[in-house]
């Protein structure tokens, strides 16, 4: 499994955001994105899960030929994507059933994130660095091969990083690919690195533009189920 991007441009309110961005990424491997705020990491994950087209470029996966992108990407976006009023164990549940369960079932994907005594709480009731972690147990527990990570380590204090930087590991060594975008160092071996900087201003193109993440909630509705009758 290869996924490749050429020569990929982004636009976005008609104001250039990145240009000439190439990527190539085999199963095992990782590609860690930097950049200051704005600089597009966020646009960049959504036009690799089919949230935002590129202006110009193409996205590119091999090793699949019967399966869509979009079948085998598992989402870690920046907003979390969860139903505050259903439990942890629904929430899970749901996205399984949705996207397809992996081998690890909702029981393990706790475990190994540290969350098995919050299985039957509200997600409302979750702190900030829990609710990733729920997130982070719904890529464990759901059957994606690509992981699209963006600010994976937010909200995370240091213990939970390293359970972080373990499991990503992990799913390297199994064979998947992850592409993150982050602020702060991930511990990844052998990861390639690929830095955003602003592009030159374009005519027109008088002040900077600060990317927002409006293209996440698209995923997102489809992220949050909810109770019957709500």
């Amino acid at each position: 499994m290869i996924l490749t991007a050429s020569n990929l441009s982004c636009r976005r309110g008609g104001r250039l955001i990145f240009r000439d961005i190439s990527f190539r990424v085999a199963s095992g491997s990782a590609l860690v994105v930097t950049g200051d705020n704005g600089a597009g990491k966020s646009s960049l994950i959504a036009m690799i899960a089919g949230l935002l087209t590129p202006a110009e470029g193409e996205i590119a996966l091999s090793g699949y030929p019967e399966q869509t992108p979009g079948e085998l990407i598992g989402l870690m976006a920046h907003r979390d994507g969860l139903k505050p009023s259903l439990t942890v164990q629904e929430n899970l549940s749901w996205a399984r059933n949705l996207l397809g369960a992996s081998a690890m079932d909702i029981d393990e994907a706790l475990l190994a994130v540290g969350l098995s005594h919050a299985i039957s709480m509200p997600v409302e009731h979750l702190s900030a660095g829990q609710r990733r972690r729920v997130s982070l147990a719904r890529l464990l527990s759901c059957s994606r091969p690509i992981w699209l990570m963006d600010e994976p380590a937010g909200a995370l204090d240091q213990r939970a990083i390293r359970g972080l930087t373990g499991l990503m590991q992990r799913h390297l060594a199994e064979g998947g690919i992850i592409v993150a975008a982050t602020h702060q160092p991930l511990g990844i071996d052998d990861a390639q690195t690929m830095h955003l900087a602003p592009p030159p201003v374009d005519a027109g193109d008088e002040e900077p533009f600060w990317e927002d993440d409006d293209c996440e909630d698209e995923l997102l509705m489809g992220y949050a189920p909810a109770r019957a009758g709500q």
